[in-house]
Protein backbone atom coordinates (compact mmCIF):
# COMPACT_ATOMS: atom_id res chain seq x y z
CA UNK A 1 0.00 0.00 0.00
CA UNK A 2 1.00 3.19 -0.96
CA UNK A 3 0.90 7.09 1.04
CA UNK A 4 1.41 10.51 0.45
CA UNK A 5 4.28 12.40 1.10
CA UNK A 6 2.34 14.31 4.43
CA UNK A 7 1.37 10.80 5.44
CA UNK A 8 4.83 9.57 5.13
CA UNK A 9 6.10 12.23 7.24
CA UNK A 10 3.57 11.80 10.22
CA UNK A 11 5.11 8.58 10.22
CA UNK A 12 8.34 9.08 10.22
CA UNK A 13 8.08 12.23 12.84
CA UNK A 14 6.78 8.96 15.38
CA UNK A 15 10.39 7.48 15.32
CA UNK A 16 12.20 10.41 15.68
CA UNK A 17 13.08 11.42 12.42
CA UNK A 18 13.11 15.34 11.93
CA UNK A 19 10.36 16.60 9.50
CA UNK A 20 9.64 20.49 8.04
CA UNK A 21 7.28 21.88 9.41
CA UNK A 22 3.71 21.72 7.78
CA UNK A 23 0.25 20.39 7.05
CA UNK A 24 -2.12 18.99 4.35
CA UNK A 25 -4.28 21.90 2.58
CA UNK A 26 -7.42 20.79 0.94
CA UNK A 27 -8.79 24.52 -0.21
CA UNK A 28 -6.35 27.33 -1.20
CA UNK A 29 -7.82 29.42 1.88
CA UNK A 30 -6.80 26.58 4.16
CA UNK A 31 -3.31 26.79 2.13
CA UNK A 32 -3.03 30.63 2.75
CA UNK A 33 -3.73 30.06 6.76
CA UNK A 34 -0.98 27.38 6.87
CA UNK A 35 1.52 29.77 5.20
CA UNK A 36 0.59 32.49 7.52
CA UNK A 37 1.26 30.07 10.83
CA UNK A 38 4.58 29.57 8.99
CA UNK A 39 5.75 32.53 8.69
CA UNK A 40 4.81 33.06 5.17
CA UNK A 41 7.38 31.67 3.11
CA UNK A 42 6.62 28.00 2.35
CA UNK A 43 6.63 25.40 -0.65
CA UNK A 44 3.44 24.12 -1.99
CA UNK A 45 3.16 20.14 -2.59
CA UNK A 46 0.77 18.42 -4.82
CA UNK A 47 0.43 15.19 -3.11
CA UNK A 48 -0.08 11.95 -5.46
CA UNK A 49 1.11 8.73 -5.32
CA UNK A 50 3.78 9.77 -8.07
CA UNK A 51 7.25 10.87 -8.50
CA UNK A 52 7.78 13.53 -10.55
CA UNK A 53 5.85 15.96 -9.20
CA UNK A 54 8.33 19.00 -9.34
CA UNK A 55 9.03 18.44 -13.24
CA UNK A 56 5.52 18.40 -13.81
CA UNK A 57 4.51 21.88 -11.91
CA UNK A 58 2.84 19.93 -8.72
CA UNK A 59 6.07 21.45 -6.53
CA UNK A 60 6.08 25.71 -6.00
CA UNK A 61 7.21 27.81 -4.10
CA UNK A 62 5.36 30.75 -2.36
CA UNK A 63 7.04 33.79 -0.77
CA UNK A 64 3.52 35.09 0.96
CA UNK A 65 0.88 33.99 2.44
CA UNK A 66 -0.90 35.14 -0.88
CA UNK A 67 1.53 33.50 -3.17
CA UNK A 68 0.86 30.74 -1.58
CA UNK A 69 -2.90 30.98 -1.83
CA UNK A 70 -2.19 31.69 -5.37
CA UNK A 71 -0.67 28.64 -6.27
CA UNK A 72 -2.78 26.52 -4.23
CA UNK A 73 -5.93 27.47 -6.26
CA UNK A 74 -3.52 26.75 -9.49
CA UNK A 75 -2.38 23.31 -8.61
CA UNK A 76 -5.63 21.73 -6.65
CA UNK A 77 -7.83 20.18 -9.03
CA UNK A 78 -4.90 20.19 -11.88
CA UNK A 79 -4.21 17.12 -13.59
CA UNK A 80 -0.39 16.04 -13.16
CA UNK A 81 1.20 14.04 -15.80
CA UNK A 82 4.99 12.49 -14.77
CA UNK A 83 6.79 9.41 -15.75
CA UNK A 84 5.11 7.44 -13.30
CA UNK A 85 1.44 8.53 -13.62
CA UNK A 86 1.18 7.76 -16.96
CA UNK A 87 -0.56 9.63 -19.98
CA UNK A 88 -3.64 9.86 -18.28
CA UNK A 89 -2.01 11.76 -15.09
CA UNK A 90 -3.54 11.83 -11.94
CA UNK A 91 -5.91 14.42 -9.98
CA UNK A 92 -4.65 16.85 -7.30
CA UNK A 93 -7.13 16.49 -4.58
CA UNK A 94 -4.73 17.55 -1.26
CA UNK A 95 -1.57 19.70 -0.88
CA UNK A 96 1.23 19.62 1.43
CA UNK A 97 2.22 23.45 2.42
CA UNK A 98 5.11 23.22 4.30
CA UNK A 99 8.01 25.64 6.02
CA UNK A 100 10.89 26.55 3.22
CA UNK A 101 14.31 25.68 4.33
CA UNK A 102 17.39 27.15 4.01
CA UNK A 103 19.26 23.92 2.19
CA UNK A 104 23.26 23.63 2.53
CA UNK A 105 23.17 20.14 1.21
CA UNK A 106 21.36 17.22 -0.73
CA UNK A 107 21.31 13.15 -0.18
CA UNK A 108 19.68 10.19 -0.71
CA UNK A 109 18.76 8.06 1.63
CA UNK A 110 16.43 4.71 1.73
CA UNK A 111 15.05 1.30 2.51
CA UNK A 112 14.13 -1.59 0.50
CA UNK A 113 13.95 -5.22 1.57
CA UNK A 114 16.19 -7.28 -0.79
CA UNK A 115 14.58 -10.64 -1.06
CA UNK A 116 17.47 -12.55 -2.46
CA UNK A 117 18.84 -12.18 0.70
CA UNK A 118 16.01 -12.09 2.88
CA UNK A 119 17.66 -8.57 4.55
CA UNK A 120 16.35 -5.03 4.61
CA UNK A 121 19.70 -2.88 2.71
CA UNK A 122 20.16 0.67 3.95
CA UNK A 123 21.50 2.43 0.67
CA UNK A 124 23.05 6.27 0.93
CA UNK A 125 24.00 8.45 -1.68
CA UNK A 126 25.49 11.86 -2.06
CA UNK A 127 23.49 12.74 -5.20
CA UNK A 128 20.08 13.44 -3.72
CA UNK A 129 17.53 14.68 -5.82
CA UNK A 130 18.28 12.82 -8.15
CA UNK A 131 16.28 9.61 -9.54
CA UNK A 132 18.24 6.68 -7.70
CA UNK A 133 17.67 4.51 -10.43
CA UNK A 134 19.40 7.07 -12.87
CA UNK A 135 22.67 7.13 -9.97
CA UNK A 136 22.47 3.08 -10.14
CA UNK A 137 23.06 3.27 -13.73
CA UNK A 138 25.53 5.94 -14.55
CA UNK A 139 27.10 6.12 -10.86
CA UNK A 140 27.00 3.04 -8.99
CA UNK A 141 29.72 3.45 -6.95
CA UNK A 142 28.16 6.96 -5.22
CA UNK A 143 25.73 4.44 -3.44
CA UNK A 144 26.66 2.96 -0.24
CA UNK A 145 24.56 -0.07 0.65
CA UNK A 146 24.86 -1.39 4.47
CA UNK A 147 22.96 -4.97 4.71
CA UNK A 148 21.12 -5.40 8.27
CA UNK A 149 20.76 -8.77 9.68
CA UNK A 150 17.24 -8.60 10.66
CA UNK A 151 18.48 -10.65 14.74
CA UNK A 152 20.72 -7.66 15.27
CA UNK A 153 19.46 -5.00 13.58
CA UNK A 154 21.07 -1.82 12.55
CA UNK A 155 24.05 -1.15 14.38
CA UNK A 156 25.90 1.75 15.40
CA UNK A 157 29.31 0.69 13.49
CA UNK A 158 26.70 0.83 10.79
CA UNK A 159 25.00 4.09 10.96
CA UNK A 160 28.66 5.95 11.82
CA UNK A 161 29.63 3.88 8.05
CA UNK A 162 26.95 5.81 6.19
CA UNK A 163 27.45 9.17 8.20
CA UNK A 164 31.18 8.73 7.29
CA UNK A 165 30.56 7.62 3.81
CA UNK A 166 28.09 10.98 3.43
CA UNK A 167 30.87 13.36 4.45
CA UNK A 168 29.02 14.48 7.17
CA UNK A 169 30.75 16.28 10.18
CA UNK A 170 30.19 18.40 13.30
CA UNK A 171 26.84 18.74 14.40
CA UNK A 172 25.18 17.19 11.04
CA UNK A 173 27.16 14.01 11.35
CA UNK A 174 25.59 13.73 15.41
CA UNK A 175 22.32 14.33 13.79
CA UNK A 176 22.78 12.12 11.58
CA UNK A 177 22.78 9.32 14.30
CA UNK A 178 19.32 10.01 14.87
CA UNK A 179 17.37 10.20 11.79
CA UNK A 180 19.11 6.97 10.06
CA UNK A 181 18.80 4.87 13.42
CA UNK A 182 14.95 6.45 13.17
CA UNK A 183 14.51 5.86 9.73
CA UNK A 184 15.24 1.68 10.26
CA UNK A 185 12.95 1.92 13.38
CA UNK A 186 10.09 3.13 11.35
CA UNK A 187 10.91 0.88 8.74
CA UNK A 188 10.87 -2.23 10.84
CA UNK A 189 8.11 -1.77 13.13
CA UNK A 190 5.58 -0.75 10.49
CA UNK A 191 6.32 -3.29 8.30
CA UNK A 192 7.37 -1.35 5.23
CA UNK A 193 8.60 -2.62 2.69
CA UNK A 194 10.39 0.78 0.91
CA UNK A 195 11.01 3.87 2.71
CA UNK A 196 12.60 6.51 0.21
CA UNK A 197 14.23 9.66 1.63
CA UNK A 198 15.22 12.10 -1.48
CA UNK A 199 16.12 14.52 -1.02
CA UNK A 200 17.66 14.00 2.85
CA UNK A 201 18.76 17.54 3.23
CA UNK A 202 21.28 18.92 5.67
CA UNK A 203 20.95 23.27 6.65
CA UNK A 204 23.10 25.44 8.30
CA UNK A 205 22.86 25.02 11.21
CA UNK A 206 23.32 20.79 11.05
CA UNK A 207 19.57 20.01 11.16
CA UNK A 208 19.41 16.81 9.04
CA UNK A 209 15.52 16.19 7.81
CA UNK A 210 13.51 14.44 5.58
CA UNK A 211 12.80 16.99 2.79
CA UNK A 212 10.47 14.31 0.83
CA UNK A 213 9.40 10.88 1.40
CA UNK A 214 7.59 8.18 -0.08
CA UNK A 215 6.58 4.84 2.31
CA UNK A 216 5.11 2.09 1.20
CA UNK A 217 3.52 -0.70 3.26
CA UNK A 218 3.79 -4.67 3.07
CA UNK A 219 -0.29 -5.23 2.12
CA UNK A 220 0.14 -8.73 3.99
CA UNK A 221 0.89 -6.75 7.33
CA UNK A 222 -1.42 -4.28 7.48
CA UNK A 223 -3.90 -6.41 9.28
CA UNK A 224 -1.40 -5.39 12.26
CA UNK A 225 -1.64 -1.76 11.23
CA UNK A 226 -5.34 -0.83 11.62
CA UNK A 227 -4.02 2.83 11.75
CA UNK A 228 -1.66 2.63 8.80
CA UNK A 229 -4.85 1.02 6.76
CA UNK A 230 -6.56 3.91 7.13
CA UNK A 231 -4.42 5.98 5.10
CA UNK A 232 -4.98 4.27 2.21
CA UNK A 233 -6.35 6.81 -0.75
CA UNK A 234 -8.48 4.93 -3.07
CA UNK A 235 -8.38 7.78 -5.70
CA UNK A 236 -4.72 7.02 -5.86
CA UNK A 237 -5.43 3.54 -7.18
CA UNK A 238 -6.94 1.73 -10.09
CA UNK A 239 -10.50 1.84 -9.63
CA UNK A 240 -10.51 -2.16 -10.98
CA UNK A 241 -7.71 -2.90 -8.01
CA UNK A 242 -10.34 -1.07 -5.79
CA UNK A 243 -13.26 -3.07 -6.84
CA UNK A 244 -11.43 -6.53 -6.79
CA UNK A 245 -10.03 -6.02 -2.91
CA UNK A 246 -14.08 -6.36 -2.32
CA UNK A 247 -13.85 -9.83 -3.57
CA UNK A 248 -10.71 -10.57 -2.03
CA UNK A 249 -9.54 -11.25 -5.64
CA UNK A 250 -5.93 -10.50 -6.62
CA UNK A 251 -6.10 -8.68 -9.72
CA UNK A 252 -3.68 -5.80 -11.18
CA UNK A 253 -4.59 -4.04 -14.45
CA UNK A 254 -2.27 -4.04 -17.19
CA UNK A 255 -2.10 -2.68 -20.35
CA UNK A 256 -3.02 -5.53 -22.68
CA UNK A 257 -6.17 -6.86 -24.09
CA UNK A 258 -6.47 -10.79 -23.08
CA UNK A 259 -7.69 -10.66 -19.76
CA UNK A 260 -6.38 -13.39 -17.46
CA UNK A 261 -8.60 -15.55 -14.57
CA UNK A 262 -6.20 -18.08 -13.15
CA UNK A 263 -5.96 -20.09 -9.82
CA UNK A 264 -2.37 -19.20 -8.42
CA UNK A 265 0.52 -17.01 -8.89
CA UNK A 266 2.67 -19.02 -10.26
CA UNK A 267 0.51 -20.02 -12.93
CA UNK A 268 -0.66 -16.89 -13.82
CA UNK A 269 2.75 -15.62 -14.14
CA UNK A 270 3.48 -18.13 -16.93
CA UNK A 271 0.33 -17.47 -18.55
CA UNK A 272 0.82 -13.71 -19.12
CA UNK A 273 4.35 -15.06 -20.28
CA UNK A 274 2.82 -17.36 -22.61
CA UNK A 275 -0.07 -14.83 -23.91
CA UNK A 276 3.03 -12.27 -24.74
CA UNK A 277 4.77 -15.54 -26.29
CA UNK A 278 2.07 -16.22 -28.51
CA UNK A 279 1.86 -12.77 -30.26
CA UNK A 280 -0.45 -10.84 -27.87
CA UNK A 281 0.05 -8.78 -23.83
CA UNK A 282 -2.40 -9.67 -21.13
CA UNK A 283 -4.90 -7.23 -19.67
CA UNK A 284 -4.31 -7.96 -16.05
CA UNK A 285 -2.70 -10.28 -13.51
CA UNK A 286 -5.82 -12.36 -11.62
CA UNK A 287 -5.11 -15.12 -9.10
CA UNK A 288 -8.80 -16.36 -7.98
CA UNK A 289 -7.18 -19.27 -4.83
CA UNK A 290 -7.31 -22.49 -5.38
CA UNK A 291 -11.31 -22.90 -5.22
CA UNK A 292 -11.96 -21.27 -8.55
CA UNK A 293 -16.04 -21.29 -7.29
CA UNK A 294 -19.39 -20.16 -9.40
CA UNK A 295 -19.11 -17.14 -7.59
CA UNK A 296 -15.29 -16.32 -7.50
CA UNK A 297 -15.53 -16.69 -11.49
CA UNK A 298 -18.48 -14.51 -11.51
CA UNK A 299 -17.34 -11.48 -9.55
CA UNK A 300 -13.58 -11.97 -11.67
CA UNK A 301 -15.54 -11.95 -15.12
CA UNK A 302 -17.07 -8.28 -13.53
CA UNK A 303 -13.98 -6.93 -12.72
CA UNK A 304 -12.20 -8.20 -16.03
CA UNK A 305 -14.94 -7.59 -18.53
CA UNK A 306 -15.06 -3.93 -17.08
CA UNK A 307 -11.62 -3.25 -18.44
CA UNK A 308 -12.67 -1.25 -21.96
CA UNK A 309 -8.79 -2.72 -23.70
CA UNK A 310 -10.33 -6.50 -23.09
CA UNK A 311 -10.84 -8.35 -26.32
CA UNK A 312 -11.10 -11.84 -25.09
CA UNK A 313 -10.89 -14.08 -21.25
CA UNK A 314 -8.83 -16.48 -20.97
CA UNK A 315 -9.85 -19.17 -18.28
CA UNK A 316 -6.72 -21.44 -16.83
CA UNK A 317 -7.25 -23.53 -14.25
CA UNK A 318 -5.64 -26.28 -12.70
CA UNK A 319 -7.87 -28.54 -10.76
CA UNK A 320 -5.77 -29.92 -7.99
CA UNK A 321 -7.49 -28.95 -4.72
CA UNK A 322 -10.73 -28.12 -6.95
CA UNK A 323 -12.10 -30.90 -9.30
CA UNK A 324 -12.40 -29.20 -12.95
CA UNK A 325 -15.82 -30.80 -13.19
CA UNK A 326 -16.54 -28.68 -10.66
CA UNK A 327 -15.07 -25.27 -12.35
CA UNK A 328 -17.01 -26.26 -15.39
CA UNK A 329 -19.97 -25.79 -13.91
CA UNK A 330 -19.41 -22.48 -12.02
CA UNK A 331 -18.23 -21.24 -15.34
CA UNK A 332 -21.16 -22.08 -16.97
CA UNK A 333 -23.46 -20.75 -13.61
CA UNK A 334 -21.48 -17.69 -13.65
CA UNK A 335 -21.64 -17.01 -17.73
CA UNK A 336 -25.37 -16.97 -17.04
CA UNK A 337 -25.33 -14.07 -14.78
CA UNK A 338 -22.81 -11.97 -16.79
CA UNK A 339 -22.96 -10.44 -19.82
CA UNK A 340 -20.33 -11.61 -21.73
CA UNK A 341 -19.30 -10.24 -25.48
CA UNK A 342 -15.57 -11.56 -25.93
CA UNK A 343 -14.73 -15.05 -27.21
CA UNK A 344 -14.06 -17.27 -23.60
CA UNK A 345 -11.10 -19.67 -23.95
CA UNK A 346 -11.10 -22.10 -21.70
CA UNK A 347 -8.22 -24.66 -20.23
CA UNK A 348 -9.26 -26.94 -17.60
CA UNK A 349 -6.76 -29.36 -16.41
CA UNK A 350 -6.18 -31.71 -13.74
CA UNK A 351 -8.75 -33.95 -11.42
CA UNK A 352 -11.83 -34.94 -13.84
CA UNK A 353 -10.46 -32.90 -16.89
CA UNK A 354 -12.42 -34.78 -19.52
CA UNK A 355 -15.47 -34.37 -17.92
CA UNK A 356 -15.16 -30.79 -17.42
CA UNK A 357 -14.07 -30.80 -21.38
CA UNK A 358 -18.05 -32.39 -22.07
CA UNK A 359 -19.35 -30.06 -19.80
CA UNK A 360 -18.25 -27.19 -21.56
CA UNK A 361 -19.15 -28.42 -24.61
CA UNK A 362 -22.57 -29.72 -24.03
CA UNK A 363 -23.33 -25.88 -22.69
CA UNK A 364 -25.46 -23.54 -24.26
CA UNK A 365 -22.53 -21.30 -24.43
CA UNK A 366 -20.00 -21.00 -27.38
CA UNK A 367 -16.76 -21.52 -25.25
CA UNK A 368 -13.35 -22.23 -27.04
CA UNK A 369 -12.20 -25.07 -25.16
CA UNK A 370 -8.33 -25.62 -25.13
CA UNK A 371 -6.20 -29.10 -24.41
CA UNK A 372 -2.98 -27.57 -23.17
CA UNK A 373 -1.14 -23.96 -22.27
CA UNK A 374 0.55 -23.94 -25.51
CA UNK A 375 -2.89 -24.41 -27.42
CA UNK A 376 -4.66 -22.24 -24.66
CA UNK A 377 -2.94 -19.33 -25.35
CA UNK A 378 -2.93 -19.68 -29.51
CA UNK A 379 -6.66 -19.95 -29.56
CA UNK A 380 -7.09 -16.71 -27.30
CA UNK A 381 -4.95 -15.27 -29.87
CA UNK A 382 -6.61 -16.09 -33.02
CA UNK A 383 -9.83 -15.35 -31.41
CA UNK A 384 -8.91 -11.76 -31.42
CA UNK A 385 -8.11 -12.31 -34.81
Amino acid sequence: MKIHEYQAKEVLKRYGVEVPRGRVAFTASEAKAIAEELGGKVVIKAQIHAGGRGKAGGVKLAKSPQEAEKIASEILGKTLITHQTGPEGKKVRKILVEEAMEIEREFYAGIVLDRSVSKLVFMASTEGGVEIEKVAEETPEKILKEYIDPALGLQPYQTRKIAFGLGLTGSQFKNSFRFISGLYKAVSIVDASLAEINPLVVTKDGRVLALDAKIDFDDNALYRHPDLAEMRDIYEEESLEVEARKYDLNYIKLDGEVACMVNGAGLAMATMDIIKLAGSSPANFLDVGGGASAETVENGYKILLADSNVKAVLINIFGGIVRCDRVAKGVIQASRNVEINVPVVVRLQGTNAKEAEDILNQSEFEFIVANDFKDAAEKVVAAIG
